[in-house]
């Protein structure tokens, strides 16, 4: 079985679903594949929600017009034939029946999941009415039949496995399967979903449930690049990558990939390939157990980073004080990225300042508290990179212009992760691109 997902921009026009239905058909395999909501509305129907939320009745009923108007033209360029025009309207009718009916109850958070399901929902149903009209035998499959996530948020794979694979021998015979991306059950047996880029998340979640021999993310670049190409001029695809190595870009800031995506292959041994609907012969990047090569491979940034600082000649050395400081950031369910400590003073980075002032409230009894927004960590992965010569040196010698706050080194063997300030994002991108890779 071999599973495939397409993300927004992939299925975003007609003509993309056109060739989606092509790729899919290009070979006999038995396949799962995923698709995400049309290109831009997820960030449509958080504005809906967001409207709601705020008592914006009217507002939100525009906004619903629009994106109705939206998918009325679209269905008209997907399908040609009168009935399955028909099919494919009472389909998007019933979809914004729901929207237009919710501007009349109260907003609650679990009618805000309810309204973001509708994206992937309407995507899966319309490419369905798609492939039936061009001949093609496939089986749409529920998503909200089979993923589940627990009352930690975390998907119930074992539950996942069994529901599934349930559904696939009720279905034996079948060579294609259709499912939704990002959406789910929670425990309660709401509606939920896996959140931002849960698409890729259900994708490797399935690829583990039914041991698939690849799960593809077909997207519009062709593969990993050894940089940001939205930054950098000239980057270049990475042709392989470790498990480890590729979970490592997707946490620190490359986009092509969700970071949650690479558990539940890693956990089967089921390889990813990033791969480019626009370019669908490209090769693309592989992601396996084995690295492939040693030494530098890619650099990625994320934004968004706050460091403290919290400075005390009295209490740093003292037994269990970094752990007084971790219990902080526990009670406030709040992760940290990077880390470095000297005789007087520990800093640390967050990438949420949601509870950011209690926080720092509650750290101020340590000693003095610094706290610095506007950050952008700067992470280098590559396989055994701590081993590979001479890496330090151009590193620094590429970022003498550049202030860097923080280092981290060491604490991963495929990874340095420097702090700098976001202003300098774009400028320490592109020495590195010169420096390390000499591009």
């Amino acid at each position: 079985m071999k599973i495939m997902k397409f993300g927004g921009t992939s299925v975003g026009k007609p003509e993309r679903m056109h060739e989606v239905a092509k790729l899919i058909t290009r070979d006999s395999d038995n396949k799962i594949v995923v698709l995400s909501a049309l290109s831009g509305t997820t960030n449509t129907l958080v504005q809906i929600s967001d409207l709601l939320a705020k008592g914006e009745r009217e507002s939100a009923k525009d906004t619903i017009q629009q994106l109705h108007q939206h998918y009325l033209g679209f269905i008209n360029q997907l399908v040609s034939k009168p009935e399955n025009q028909e099919k494919a309207r009472v389909i998007i009718a019933e979809h914004f029946e729901f929207l237009n009916i919710i501007l009349r109850i109260s907003f609650s958070e679990a009618l805000n999941k309810d309204i973001l399901a509708q994206g992937e929902l309407l995507s899966t149903k319309l490419f369905s009415v798609y492939l039936s009209e061009i001949g093609v035998q496939h089986e749409l499959l529920p998503a909200l039949e089979f993923m589940s996530i627990d009352a930690n948020e975390e998907p119930q794979l074992l539950a996942i496995r069994k529901k599934l694979n349930d559904l696939l021998e009720k279905h034996k015979g079948t060579g294609i399967f259709i499912t939704q991306g990002y959406i789910c059950k929670n425990a309660k047996g709401e509606v939920d979903n896996l959140k931002r880029g849960g698409s890729d998340y259900t994708a490797s979640l399935i690829a583990a449930a039914c041991n698939a021999t690849v799960c593809e993310i077909w997207t519009d670049i062709d593969g990993m690049h050894n940089n940001d190409p939205r930054i950098v001029d000239k980057t270049v695809a990475i042709e392989q990558l470790s498990f480890d190595e590729a979970a490592e870009l997707a946490y620190f800031g490359a986009k092509i990939l969700h970071p949650t995506c690479i558990w539940p292959a890693q956990q089967e041994n089921v390889p990813v390939r990033l791969l480019n609907t626009m370019q669908p012969d490209a090769p693309g990047t592989v992601i396996t157990k084995e690295a492939g090569s040693v030494g530098v491979k890619a650099v990625a940034a994320k934004d968004g980073i706050t460091a403290i600082k919290i400075k005390s000649s009295r209490m740093l050395l003292a037994y269990g004080f970094l752990r007084k400081v971790f219990e902080v950031f526990e009670k406030y369910k709040t992760s940290i990225d990077m880390i470095t400590t000297s005789e007087v003073a520990v800093s640390v980075t967050i990438d949420s300042d949601t509870y950011l002032n209690e926080i720092v409230r509650e750290l101020e009894p340590f000693g003095s508290v610094d706290v610095e927004k506007g950050q952008t960590i700067v992470s280098i992965v590559g396989n055994e990179i701590a081993q590979t010569d001479h890496v330090l040196q151009k590193l620094f010698d590429s970022l003498s212009e550049v202030p860097t706050t923080m280092v981290s080194y060491g604490g991963s063997p495929h990874n340095i992760s420097l702090l700098v300030p976001q202003t300098y994002k774009t400028k320490t991108l592109q020495l590195l691109n010169t420096g390390l890779f000499g591009l």
